[in-house]
């Protein structure tokens, strides 16, 4: 190989480089940053299936709670809708119970034969347990569901009711204290 051939080499290298920065200021990272976004759109946590009953309004509700919850500070719960049937759409109705607050809006309307996915936001207002109610309506039913938010490493324990005895054959007794009406 002679030095003639090794420069070549090496100007083609330089335009090849050349031409790759170029492509990427036209646009390409904005792409490269598409696909980042929604591989971590995959990456997230999966939805939870919300349950249904029968006699249900027939649009099937799933639900993720983004991050976790700390007092003060608002947390996403995301709500996907599917399955509404009824020409007219169905409507979307959102409460919240004692400690949380909705910032968003509380009640949209979903269209028929489209799947909708929302993001709500609320706050925590204190430690403990707390409800995200979700009530949609469809062609005169209405089905409800309740998304638990829990704010603080405390898990809801029941207060402990009465004295744990045992009998003589060995089965758990609990003893409780009677309460005499007035």
């Amino acid at each position: 190989m002679n030095l003639r051939s090794r420069s070549t080499i090496a100007a083609v290298t330089a335009s090849l480089a050349l031409a790759a920065a170029s492509a990427c200021a036209d646009g390409v990272p904005a792409q490269r940053a598409a696909k980042q976004a929604s591989a971590s759109s995959r990456n997230a946590a999966p939805m939870t299936a919300a349950a249904r009953k029968p006699n249900d309004s027939g649009v099937a509700i799933q639900y993720r709670v983004e991050g976790a919850p700390r007092v003060g500070q608002p947390v996403s719960v995301v709500l996907q809708f599917d399955g509404v049937s009824d020409p007219a759409g169905a409507t979307v109705r959102l409460t919240t119970d004692a400690g949380l607050s909705l910032s968003t809006s509380s009640s949209l309307t979903l269209p028929a034969g489209q799947s909708t996915t929302v993001t709500a936001k609320v706050t925590v207002g204190r430690e403990g347990l707390a409800y995200l109610n979700v009530f949609v309506m469809q062609g005169g039913a209405t089905s409800i569901v309740a998304i638990p938010i829990q704010a603080g490493a405390s898990t809801p324990a029941m207060k402990a009711a009465g004295e744990v005895n045992s009998s003589a054959e060995g089965e758990k007794i609990i003893s409780m204290p009677a309460k005499e009406p007035k």
